[in-house]
């Protein structure tokens, strides 16, 4: 039987979810990060099948989202967006330290999933944490920097006021440059990383995250299977059910 319990970590909500002996012996633990204006509770289809499959699965609270929503409007929320992202790659790190400190888990086996906003941030996490053994990118991008420029762009294209100046702003873009992936292929490590992505995708653009992954090839000429990248492309900033699927195999595989 599939077990979800709700703990809360410092002050981090989260959905703790697996068979009924991964409550009481060590297992593999993958978090899974939602996505902008998303919840923990808008991803237990991701949940149960890795359950099955014998992990632990951790579902975090995201910062203004879901139970920690604030009184912040959707645009003052957009405004934190890299707060948001640098807040959760730390608060990844206090997670996986409770769950490995319980006794109870794989500290060889744990693995990063998320979904958008969430696949932003695991891709930053990886420039951090060596412990990160494989990962799964959902609609995400590696480019900090230059993610965050478009953004702006965009806002400014649509008479949106930015209530920074613009040397905030750079202050804010130049502080996204250690967690760039981008920028720190070094880091990757040949560890075993899934793309996902749709070509329609009009939210995060599907472009500059394959030619990232083409870029990256390089880097697994050892070991060529433990990187893909999955195109669809009928699919726009939603993941489809083969996208589920092959996200819940790639961790079966790889942890």
């Amino acid at each position: 039987m599939i077990q979800i319990q709700k703990e809360m970590i410092e002050d981090i909500p989260v959905l703790h979810v697996g068979k009924d002996q991964v409550f009481k012996e060590k297992a593999p633990l993958v978090i899974f990060i939602h996505g902008f204006e998303s919840a923990k509770e808008h991803n237990l289809h991701y949940a149960y099948l890795l359950a099955e499959k014998g992990f632990r699965v951790v579902l975090p609270e995201i910062l203004f989202h879901g139970e920690r929503q604030t009184e912040s409007s959707q645009m003052e929320v957009l405004f934190k967006f890299w707060e948001i992202i640098l807040k959760t790659i730390h608060e990844i790190n206090v997670i996986k330290n409770y769950y490995v400190k319980s006794g109870n888990t794989d500290a060889d086996r744990i693995g990063l999933v998320g979904t958008s906003m969430g696949g932003i941030i695991t891709s930053g996490a990886l420039t951090k944490y060596d412990w990160i053994k494989a990962a799964v990118i959902l609609m995400g991008s590696p480019n900090y920097e230059a993610f965050a420029l478009e953004q702006i762009q965009k806002l400014k294209n649509n008479g949106i006021k930015i209530p920074l100046t613009d040397k905030e702003l750079q202050d804010q873009i130049s502080a996204l440059e250690e967690y760039d992936l981008s920028k720190h292929l070094e880091l990757i490590k040949m560890r075993p990383i899934l793309f996902w992505h749709g070509v329609k995708d009009n939210m995060v653009p599907y472009q500059p995250t394959y030619d990232f992954y083409k870029t990256i090839q390089y880097l697994y000429a050892e070991a060529p299977e433990r990187l893909e990248f999955i195109t669809d492309k009928n699919s726009g900033h939603k993941v489809s059910r083969n996208g589920l699927l092959k996200t819940v195999d790639w961790f079966e595989r790889w942890l």
